[in-house]
């Protein structure tokens, strides 16, 4: 059976590696995207949006704008590593698809209440939309089958030393999502990096034949060829990988705390680790939920998937 996913996008290049994946696997049925602020500004990620879609052969799925800016903070965009129009230098201004006239909300909202087959949410970007579809339409969230985003980690940061920087460009809707009793599988930081491409890899799509593998190639490219330090990953696909397939991934449960605090330490996703943490809560632990955490991953086998969906005609 088809599973119906929503994928909500800042869309730089790794939103763009889980696009094409979504749009064309055979057994997933992408029946809307919602767009926010993030990696660059909302209107240019709508068009980024589009591009991929087109180079996906998905121009009829709706795209809807939602919030241009975190809920409390002022905005940050990720163009040190996603280039000046946030794709690498690959969006397109030759495009005839045309925006939904809803906010994301209203069509997320939509979305879900028509589904004949239960819906999984995947947000890869910060949570602004989600914060707000769960306050506007709380009822309608319940419906949900499960969030799966890629955010946070049960390590590191990369925005800062302990932050990711989706959870990072606005703490307060990550919590208000974290907290919202729907059932949460958070795919960090920790595993998002493991999904490494080389250069060889990029430069066989390019030459694979199909529009598709060849504007995939293209994207991993833009990264070996920017000024930043950074291998190419398929980074957020790795999030649609597992809500499609779980087993390709371990996950453990454990209860985790954003920090919306404004001290060095906001915006980490703190995991209690400790066997012992559900037998009593307290203090900050009571702001804490329970979430299935992703802490490693098939890599080449996700891998080998994402190369032969997007680049098979």
């Amino acid at each position: 059976m088809m599973k119906n996913f929503i994928l909500d996008v800042d869309t730089g290049i790794d939103d763009a590696c889980a696009l094409l994946f979504a749009a064309r696997h055979p057994e997933i049925n992408l029946i809307g995207v919602t767009c926010v602020d993030g990696n660059t500004n909302l209107t240019q990620v709508v068009k980024n949006t589009f591009t991929v879609l087109n180079a996906a052969g998905a121009k009829n799925v709706p795209v809807a704008a939602g919030a241009t800016r975190p809920l409390i903070q002022q905005r940050h965009t990720g163009a040190g590593v996603h280039g000046s129009d946030g794709l690498g230098g690959l969006s397109s201004e030759d495009l005839d698809q045309e925006m939904d006239p809803r906010p994301a909300v209203e069509m997320l909202r939509d979305l879900i209440e028509r589904s004949s087959q239960p819906v999984t949410l995947i947000p890869m970007a910060p949570l602004t939309n989600i914060a707000l579809f769960l306050r506007a339409f709380p009822e309608t969230a319940k419906k949900l089958e499960r969030i799966v985003l890629m955010g946070g980690s049960a390590t590191v940061g990369n925005a800062t030393a302990t932050a990711e920087f989706n959870v990072w460009h606005d703490p307060e809707a990550a919590a208000i999502v974290f907290s919202s009793g729907i059932p949460i599988t958070m795919y960090g930081l920790d595993v998002f990096d493991k999904l490494a491409m080389t250069q060889s890899e990029a430069r066989a799509l390019i030459n694979s034949g199909g529009t598709c593998g060849e504007f995939s190639g293209k994207l991993l490219d833009a990264h070996f060829s920017s000024d930043v330090t950074r291998f190419p990953t398929l980074g957020d696909y790795g999030a649609v990988a597992v809500a499609l397939y779980p087993h390709l991934g371990t996950m453990k449960k454990y209860r985790v705390l954003v920090d919306t605090t404004f001290g060095p330490n906001r915006g980490q996703t703190i995991c209690d680790k400790r066997p012992f943490a559900s037998l009593e809560l307290t203090g900050h632990e009571k702001g804490s939920a329970e979430v299935e955490v992703v802490v490693d991953i098939d890599v080449e086998a996700i891998k080998k998937l994402w190369i032969e969906t997007v680049s098979g005609e």
